[in-house]
């Protein structure tokens, strides 16, 4: 829904931008998944630039881009309202993720391989599933509307 006004091709090709942000932290869920299926590895090959700069910036380089993207464009008011809130969104995405990770750490015994590779696995297609619907919303200049995570992302951007 676009009620916030009227969306210009470069606000909804911005809007697409921060959500390389948690599709870069969902690749850590799909390696096996990628070992499974190796084709589907060739998918995310134009990835490779952003993750050369990731590896510039450094172990950090995350955390600076979220701040970054929190700061300079979220709180920005003279942004357009539909990139601030797919910005926010794609950081509450990247959050979902980094959570995720955390939660599959704890779960990750031994004794449990296949379970916390399953678990790896729908983590990875779950984050690229909200990613690649959020793109699309976004690029028919629809606000993406993700239960739960679209609520917040309205009670921080006004």
């Amino acid at each position: 829904m676009a009620w916030r006004g009227s969306t210009t091709v470069s606000d909804r090709l911005l809007a697409c931008l921060p959500y390389l942000l948690p599709l870069i932290a969902a690749l850590a869920f799909g390696i096996s998944l990628f070992r499974e299926f190796p084709a589907l590895a060739v998918l995310f090959l134009p990835l490779q630039p952003v993750l050369a700069i990731y590896g510039i910036l450094g172990p950090y380089s995350e955390l600076i881009i979220f701040f970054v993207l929190f700061f300079l464009v979220v709180r920005n008011e003279r942004i357009a309202h539909f990139i601030r809130f797919n910005t926010m969104q794609a950081l509450l995405l990247d959050i979902v993720a980094y959570l995720c990770g955390i939660l599959l750490r704890l779960v990750a015994l031994p004794g449990i391989a296949f379970a916390a590779q399953t678990l790896s696995t729908t983590i990875f297609l779950g984050i690229v599933a909200a990613v690649v619907y959020s793109v699309v919303q976004s690029l028919m200049g629809r606000y993406a509307e993700i239960p739960a995570i679209s609520d917040a992302v309205y009670m921080q951007v006004r």
